[in-house]
């Protein structure tokens, strides 16, 4: 069985966020880039059914350099070989155009994303994916077994969850509770030594085709300062609530 994780690289929670050129591009100076948390779950998944399976585990990102190190600690968590498409991305389609042109000439027999990235939030990628190559996508994925070619799946829906049952090959938009918190791999000292040797393919683009374009981009509005009230100013409290925040 092979398997396909796809990784974004995205900035750090506590990376401190800036804009430049008139606020139309994202400052990339002095960002720390860690894997988006809900591949990494899905990451994870992938080498569990690897040493359950004796399946293998391909990474894909679509990236310049600068993610490399990423790519690598994906390596050390247990990935058998990464693959970077050298292209900086302009939207979700210009990124899963790419991955698809890829797997059309390597298939795989399960495709792992997250269901979506903590920079832009725009949880395209996967079902674009599975549109381009015509194969079901379960989106919100929660839980994940293998029987041979069959997958017994679990995803979020409103009020619930929903079971499901499918034949390989197809990909899901995976997130928390397709593994646990307590559950994710940290590349040991072995796992770092070995990723060094480990395949990690760069191939060149081939569209480069991008159907939107970011116009500019907004902070939100900074918080305002804590008003810290004694436990004795009960009337001041009830003061703020209602004339302040107006929540009462």
């Amino acid at each position: 069985m092979k398997i396909l994780v796809c990784i974004s690289s995205v900035p750090d929670t506590t990376s401190k966020i800036n804009f430049t050129e008139n606020n139309s591009k994202f400052d990339t100076n002095g960002i720390q880039y860690v894997i988006n948390p809900h591949d990494e779950f899905g990451l994870t998944k992938a080498v569990m059914l690897k040493e359950k399976l004796h399946a293998t585990v391909a990474v894909i990102t679509v990236g310049e350099s600068s993610v490399e190190s990423v790519m690598r600690k994906t390596l050390a968590i247990g990935a058998d070989n990464a693959i970077r498409i050298n292209l900086n991305p302009k939207d979700s389609y210009s990124t899963a155009k790419e991955i698809s042109n890829y797997v059309k000439d390597n298939p795989y027999d399960i495709i792992i994303a997250g269901k979506e990235s903590s920079d832009y939030n725009g949880g395209a990628v996967p079902c674009i994916i599975a549109e381009i190559l015509d194969i079901p996508f379960i989106n919100s994925c929660n839980g994940l077994s293998m029987d041979g070619d069959n997958a017994e799946l679990s995803r979020e829906i409103d009020g619930g969850t929903e079971k499901l049952k499918i034949k390989t090959p197809f990909i899901i938009g995976g997130q928390k509770g397709l593994v646990e918190e307590s559950e994710l791999r940290i590349p040991n000292m072995r796992g770092i030594m070995t990723a060094r040797t480990k395949p990690l393919e760069v191939i060149e683009p081939s569209e480069k085709t991008s159907l939107t374009e970011s116009v500019s981009f907004k902070k939100p509005t900074p918080k305002g300062e804590c008003k810290i009230i004694s436990k004795d100013s009960i009337s001041d409290l009830v003061n703020e609530l209602h004339d302040v925040a107006k929540v009462i």
